[in-house]
């Protein structure tokens, strides 16, 4: 049994549409587990002061981590890491450089992320203010310990991501994609039997349980490869500088990314109370399909893609960059419409439980359409930017995301701020979304500048790309957007008329019937969609087609399209 197991975690996935797949398999798993977490949190707390003072606490932990951690992530060690694989001398001389590397890696990682963290949680008291103007004192005080509590996660998460490097570099898709498997579940034990426990601080335990499992499920296959990290003394500071040197703007622009998040909590939480977990709740729904889509696509594409640059094979690096944009295209566009559809239906089925209320449920269903709006643009941006670290450059990212990041939070300011004194501007969106009868629909300014901070990100991402890569080339993006658009707005259709039509026949005051309105609704429109792609000669259903057929277990693979070659 535990052989089968082994075996089953050192499984290697043969292409990128297969490892897509199973990767989109085990985040729809995860995600499955995050929606049962929010919605543990959404019954036994609803949109509170605790909520927001649990959720305001992930923003230093998670800022210290993408400040960190991301000096260490996969997309930059896998080049340093095929380089010395794969330098032509022989091959267990090539693994044992290798090593070193790894272990120089790991520790000077291991010795910053333990005195920063320590630092940072001497200076909470003076930091808890500046993340959460909004909170009173008792709420800050509860937010210092938390943070607290949670500066243990960034450590563990960082050390998953070196090991990850690894996972990766074999193929190991499965074993990587159980780790936010695991961290869930770690975070869901938290709720069901730390809280009852130790209230709020019991969430926090389940945060570090969970980061432990991210990274403790990767140690068999990292013993199996003969990688398993170490402490060492004899540190190449040159290396370290290298790789620094490397991520270092990536780092910035995932730093960017985290303090647009930590400044519209700020302003969330100046608004009213259970505005940050509103703010929240909408986040984590809308990210479901970016996972399964967008990050799942991008990771897989990415060690193919960094391969290909590194061997200088840039007409295979850019075919696989466009090939993985349009499955990206041609899978988020009909499920961003199926979401601002059926958006009611979405947040009451998985949210509303026990406090979360209808008033609840009609404000973060409204934030989940605004976040909804850019699910496309926020995938592309995750595969683009990864083109560009796998290409060696890091700085064109950077300069994007600190023009998205510095127009994410002037939108939020002063949407906030006009949609105080415009009457009109209120009322409209509220009409629009169907929030007019609701205390206070403010919140909704900020999931919409953070759409519209991600629609500058992937248009002056994309324009760059064009001018740095394709130069003239077509890439027939337009063709599959088109036919993804069509697709959309048929399913949106079709789901809105059936919903329209079942609303007499089910009892919208159960889960039941709230659930069957919104499924059916749902499966028909998507079939519509099907339909409508089938009707088009869409290339990306006989593809999807193609490799559902292929066992995804087995170890043939299936042959790329001429697409992805030119």
């Amino acid at each position: 049994m535990v052989k089968r197991i082994l075996a089953l975690l050192n499984r290697e996935s043969g292409t990128v549409h297969e490892a897509a797949l199973l990767l989109g398999f085990f985040t729809l798993l995860s995600q499955v587990l995050a929606l049962i977490r929010d919605r543990s949190l959404a019954h036994f707390l609803g949109p509170s002061a605790h909520l927001d003072v649990y959720y305001a606490a992930f923003r230093v932990p998670d800022f210290l981590y993408v400040s960190i951690g991301s000096l260490v992530s996969i997309t930059v060690l896998i080049p340093f890491l095929i380089k010395r694989m794969e330098n032509g001398g022989e091959v267990n001389e090539n693994k044992a450089k290798a090593r070193i590397f790894m272990n120089q890696i790991f520790t000077a990682f291991f010795a910053t992320i333990a005195i920063l963290s320590g630092l940072v949680a001497l200076l909470m008291p003076k930091i808890a203010p500046l993340i959460a103007p909004g909170f009173s004192a008792s709420e800050l005080a509860e937010l210092v310990m938390m943070s607290r509590i949670m500066l243990l996660s960034p450590l563990f998460i960082g050390i998953s991501n070196v090991l990850g490097t690894i996972t990766q570099y074999y193929k190991n898709f499965f074993v990587y994609a159980l780790s936010p498997v695991f961290y869930n579940i770690g975070i869901i034990l938290g709720v069901v039997f730390l809280y009852p426990q130790f209230g709020i601080y019991g969430l926090a335990m389940g945060v570090i349980l969970g980061a432990f499992l991210h990274f403790a499920i990767q140690i068999p296959v990292i013993v199996k490869h003969g990688f398993m990290p170490r402490i060492t003394w004899k540190i190449n500071w040159a290396t370290v500088k290298e790789v620094a040197a490397v991520s270092l703007p990536r780092t910035l622009t995932l730093s960017l990314s985290s303090l647009s998040l930590i400044a519209i909590v700020a302003l969330a939480s100046m608004v009213k109370e259970g505005s940050i977990s509103i703010f929240t709740f909408a986040y984590n729904l809308e990210t479901v399909p970016l996972n399964i889509i967008g990050v799942s696509y991008s990771i897989a594409a990415f060690p193919i893609l960094a391969q290909a640059f590194a061997r200088g094979d840039v007409q295979r690096f850019i075919g696989h960059t466009i090939s993985t944009a349009r499955q990206i295209i041609f899978w988020s566009l009909p499920l961003m419409f199926l979401f601002i559809v059926i958006r009611a239906q979405i947040v009451r089925v998985i949210l509303g439980s026990g406090r979360f209320s209808w008033s609840d449920t009609r404000l973060t269903a409204a934030a989940l359409a605004l976040f909804a709006i850019s699910i496309v643009a926020q995938g592309l941006v995750l595969l683009f930017v990864r083109a560009y670290y796998a290409a060696g450059q890091t700085r064109r990212p950077l300069v994007v995301n600190l023009v998205s990041s510095a127009f994410t939070i002037l939108f939020a300011f002063v949407l906030i701020r006009l949609y105080a004194v415009t009457p009109a501007m209120r009322y409209f969106f509220e009409s629009l979304l169907r929030v007019d009868k609701t205390s206070d629909s403010t919140i909704l300014m900020l999931p919409l500048a953070y759409s519209i901070g991600s629609l500058i990100n992937f248009f002056a991402l994309w324009f760059l790309f064009k001018s740095d890569f394709l130069r003239g080339k077509g890439t027939q993006l337009q063709k599959v957007f088109f036919q993804s658009l069509v697709a959309a707005f048929t399913l949106a259709i079709v789901a809105y008329a059936v919903l329209t039509l079942l609303g007499p026949l089910f009892g919208l005051s159960t889960f039941w019937g709230v659930f069957g309105q919104g499924l059916i609704a749902g499966v028909v429109g998507i079939v519509a969609a099907g339909y409508a792609l089938i009707a088009m000669g869409n290339p990306e259903i006989k593809n999807v087609l193609a490799t559902l057929k292929h066992r995804l277990w087995g170890t043939a693979s299936v042959s790329p399209g001429p697409e992805e070659l030119s």
